[in-house]
């Protein structure tokens, strides 16, 4: 019997090599150093400055509680074990500062507010990457897990060139893909260059979306539309990007039309959402959904602080 070749199978699993082996792997090493350095505005900004209104004053500013709670997310540590692991560091690094306990870390979880992984506005146009997953969700005290256990839905949007998470949200795991993205794109300063998705997303609101955010300039959105997709009668302006890719994979193929219009680089947020899981986890801690939209911005930027230290630069060989 004469086997197929390796490239004919449709999801046969590629081969690849990394150019920058030895500047990654230093960047690996970096991600489990434990040396610590604590800055100077930091200490003073650990704790809450007087308010002037009567009654009782906060001990722990924001910076304080965020700080706890990156420490907690990257070592994987419950609340009373980061309390712990918080006041032994003090102690070693033989600074005074107030360590909250895991009560107060608990409670103010949930009044951090925003946490915006924004990064600083450049003004260039950027390319963005947006995907969804699922996350597993806290069920209590059961001892076996529900059949249909809930949980929620990770949006996250990532730039293209850097591989840094740009935008991320939380929502109930019944809502759908496409209604997230103008709410995405609106964490973004700079202008957009083009948006990629998968086809879930082959919605008229996201091309009107994406297309608002071009500020004059045309963006492309690629996005493959379904088998028996047509061309608009009445094209407007944001579908004319629909249309193209309809009129492009008509020409070269649904396969062609993925490496030729650069569609492929959008595994690397199926990536990010992979190194989401592996560092971070697949469950989530609080059982609020205001302390879990918190948990998502926090962890979107410890991923990027792990980025900056260095990922590889991979090339396929088979």
């Amino acid at each position: 019997m004469k086997y197929p070749k390796r490239s004919q199978y449709k999801y046969a699993k590629s081969q690849y090599r990394v150019r920058n082996w030895s500047e990654y792997e230093a960047g690996l090493k970096k991600r489990g150093d434990l040396t610590v350095w604590i800055a100077g505005d930091a200490l003073d900004a650990w704790r809450e400055a007087p308010s002037g209104k009567p009654g009782g004053q906060r001990t722990y500013s924001d910076v304080a509680i965020e700080a706890a709670l990156t420490m907690r997310m990257v070592f994987h540590l419950p609340l009373r074990q980061t309390e712990g692991f918080l006041r032994c560091l003090a102690d070693r690094l033989e600074v005074d500062l107030p360590i909250p306990d895991h009560t107060t870390l608990s409670r103010r979880l949930k009044k951090l507010g925003e946490i915006r992984v924004r990064r600083l506005k450049t003004g260039q146009p950027i390319h963005i990457l947006i995907d969804s997953t699922g996350l597993r969700i806290h069920v209590g005290h059961v001892q076996k897990p529900p059949r249909n256990r809930a949980w929620r839905k990770l949006h996250l949007a990532v730039d293209a060139e850097t591989g840094e998470i740009v935008a991320s949200d939380l929502t109930a795991g019944q809502t759908h893909d496409c209604t997230q993205v103008p709410a995405l794109l609106e964490q973004i300063a700079d202008p957009l260059a083009s948006v990629s998705a998968d086809g879930a997303y082959d919605t008229r609101a996201v091309y009107e979306a994406a297309h608002e955010r071009g500020e004059g300039r045309a963006v492309r959105v690629l996005i493959p539309p379904g088998r028996n997709a047509q061309l608009s009668r009445k094209p407007a302006a944001a579908l004319q990007e629909r249309d193209r890719n309809i009129r492009s994979i008509r020409e070269l193929g649904r396969r062609e039309w993925h490496t030729h219009s650069g569609y492929s680089r959008r595994s690397m947020v199926e990536n990010t959402m992979y190194r989401y899981k592996t560092i971070i986890g697949r469950s989530m801690r609080s059982r609020t959904f205001v302390g879990q939209r918190v948990e998502v911005q926090l962890a979107s930027k410890i991923l990027n602080t792990m980025t900056r230290l260095g990922m590889p630069d991979s090339y396929r060989v088979a």
